[in-house]
């Protein structure tokens, strides 16, 4: 699992919580202006027509909640609206209220994009239950919708009021909880990474994993030999910056020009991108990419700890972003002035003991049940082979009975032979009354060959040539036609 969990590099919450990011985006018209100071570093053109790019907040919905703060950014009422709409009002749903008087335009676009995410959900639901083996299974799709609380999902056709507060009570909340799930997964990876070193010791005979010991060890004491990391956003640590990233002199350092310096997007205020750039010089202390023992996974949550920590010092109003006068106020602490140290990752496992062997356990529970399934899937391989070859053996013996019944009714569909042929008797002549000697010597049905008539004696073959049809008369059967003498003795007798 180590390899398949993946920690998201430079992670840039795009702020969209209760949709500050949109007054962000206009606000930054009317960035601070840099005071003039002993560095007289100039102050960067302003394009007002180019507002900042918006980046992935995390959430699985993030292209759909992008895609509408865009095309409302368009409308102009929904822009003065936003301009002069507080936070609170903002989470508490009032700014969806003035959804109803965005123009015809926007609002036929909104639909279209609740429409192509609906559909984009039902998809993702067909996906998992296909999945999940249920595919002979009907989807409730309504139903599996409730799950998603972003929009409303009993109307699909049609972007309306409820929709927009449902994304933004969604997004605000969910941004919220997004650092406390983000450090459930970092958990998971360091347990993971244990565990698999465990397993690998115990392929391992005594020698080899003794000398395995040895050189983990080595690696964690060389990863924690590193220069003195400094308490994020303190003075010392900012100063680092202005000296080593900007070049100027730390005698010079200046809170508000350092500000204006590193408001990259120019819009008044730090994101938590802005803010994680800040700490790139204190993680190159610990951590560099070309050694082995260090790894950049929690490389990329060091510095993710390090704008939680600022985040929790500095943002007052708990926006997630830091304006110029909460900066200025943080600066003038004792916190920013005489700091504690900061203790990193090395010093502060990510899991405890017990976690360990709960994670062990359930990875072994896993295991038993894969082992099973395994077992079971085999056993329905094995059935259904079974079954196959009982299907086969049918088929054969039902092809066996096709044919049996196919020469069945062959025979019975083939004529029978003529009569005269199967039923002739003996020609019996009327004057001797006994068979010629050719006819006792053939069966009935005989038919006599030219070399047979040429061998019979010259008498017997002037009496068969006469009891033979003329040519091209049909022979008459025995039992309908009488016989020539007969005729011929009936016609003396009438005579």
């Amino acid at each position: 699992m180590g390899d398949r969990v993946h920690i998201k590099m430079g992670w840039s919450w795009a702020l969209l919580t209760g949709w500050v990011l949109l007054l962000v985006q206009l606000q930054h018209l009317q960035a601070v202006p840099i005071g003039i100071d002993k560095t007289k570093v100039k102050e960067a053109e302003k394009k007002p027509d180019e507002p900042p790019a918006s980046v992935d907040t995390g959430l699985h919905y993030d292209r759909y909640l992008r895609e509408v703060i865009d095309f409302l950014e368009k409308d102009q009422h929904f822009r003065e609206k936003l301009h002069n709409t507080d936070m609170e009002d903002i989470k508490q749903g009032k700014l969806a209220q003035e959804l109803d008087f965005v123009s015809h335009h926007v609002r036929t676009k909104l639909d279209e994009l609740k429409r192509q995410e609906v559909n984009r959900l039902r998809t993702l639901i067909k996906a998992k239950h296909d999945l999940e083996g249920g595919n002979d299974i009907a989807v409730d799709h309504q139903a599996l919708l409730k799950q998603f609380e972003h929009l409303n999902h009993m109307n699909p056709h049609t972007f309306e009021v409820e929709d927009l507060d449902r994304l933004i009570k969604s997004a605000t909340n969910d941004l919220e909880n997004f650092d406390k799930e983000r450090h459930e997964e970092f958990k998971r990876y360091e347990m993971m990474k244990e565990h698999d070193r465990r397993e690998h010791l115990k392929t391992l005979d005594e020698e080899q994993r003794k000398k395995e010991e040895e050189h983990y060890e080595e690696m964690k004491k060389k990863h924690a030999d590193h220069p003195k990391v400094n308490h994020p956003g303190s003075q010392n640590q900012l100063k680092e910056v202005w000296e080593e990233a900007d070049g100027l002199d730390p005698e010079d350092f200046d809170p508000k020009t350092f500000f204006n310096l590193h408001d990259t997007n120019g819009d008044g205020f730090f994101d938590e991108q802005e803010l994680e750039a800040l700490f790139t010089k204190e993680l190159e202390k610990i951590y560099d990419p070309t050694n082995e023992e260090d790894d950049m996974v929690e490389m990329e949550e060091e510095r993710l700890r390090m704008r939680e920590h600022v985040m929790n010092e500095v943002d007052s109003n708990k926006d997630r972003l830091v304006s110029l006068d909460e900066f200025l106020v943080a600066t003038k602490k004792k916190e920013f002035l005489e700091p504690d140290s900061w203790e990193t990752l090395e010093q502060n496992q990510a899991y405890t003991d017990e976690e360990m062997r709960e994670f062990e356990e359930h990875l072994t529970q896993q295991e038993q049940d894969l082992n099973q399934r395994t077992v079971d899937l085999q056993k329905q391989r094995e059935e259904l082979e079974r079954q196959q070859q009982q299907l086969n053996a049918q088929k054969v013996e039902l092809q066996q009975a096709v044919e049996h019944m196919e020469r069945l009714k062959s025979e019975k569909v083939d004529p029978p032979p003529e009569v005269h042929e199967r039923n002739a008797v003996p020609e019996v002549h009327v004057a001797d009354n006994h068979l010629h000697p050719d006819q006792e010597a053939h069966p009935p049905g005989h038919q006599e060959t030219p070399q047979h008539h040429q061998d019979m004696p010259q008498e017997h073959q002037e009496e068969h040539n006469q009891d033979l049809p003329q040519q091209g008369q049909p022979q008459a059967h025995h039992d309908e036609l009488p016989n020539q003498q007969d005729v011929a003795q009936g016609q003396h007798n009438l005579a």
